[in-house]
């Protein structure tokens, strides 16, 4: 039996994708991939993986499961689990982020803190606020 780890088969159609040349600002929440050549000012916010190529440039925040980082980012990444940095990106911000791999040749300038599932909930503004029993002083007795 082989057990081998096999990458999940994806729906190229699920992807959302903004070209080189394209240029957008605003707000973008996909619950899928999104992939981003062009350039972008506002925030992102994917359930899935960012992937920014090598000729993206953004300016703002990104939250997302997973980043696959090429090219230049100034705002804060806000990483459920992985962020990868590769060569030649660059990126100056905040990073909020479960586990991280840098190439060589990767630039960053800001701080990097690593973070729990619950604490990316809770930054990422993702959170649902779990609900709490009344203390027992607010508690309505029947008699």
């Amino acid at each position: 039996m082989n057990m081998a780890k096999t990458e999940p088969i994806v729906n190229v159609n699920s992807i959302s994708r903004i070209s080189a040349g394209t240029v957008i600002k605003g707000e973008v929440f996909s619950p899928n991939d999104i992939r981003i050549d062009g350039t972008f000012e506002g925030r992102i916010q994917s359930k899935g993986r960012v992937v920014v190529g090598e000729s993206a440039v953004i300016k703002g925040d990104i939250v997302c499961e997973n980043i696959d980082l090429w090219g230049k980012v100034e705002g804060n990444l806000f990483v459920k689990d992985t962020l990868a940095l590769k060569e030649g990106c660059v990126i100056t911000g905040n990073l909020h982020i479960r586990r991280l791999a840098v190439e060589l040749g990767a630039t960053f300038n800001g701080n990097c803190k690593t973070i729990t599932e619950a604490e990316f909930n809770k930054l990422s503004g993702m959170e649902v606020p779990p609900q709490q029993p009344k203390p027992a002083s607010q508690q309505v007795r029947a008699n």
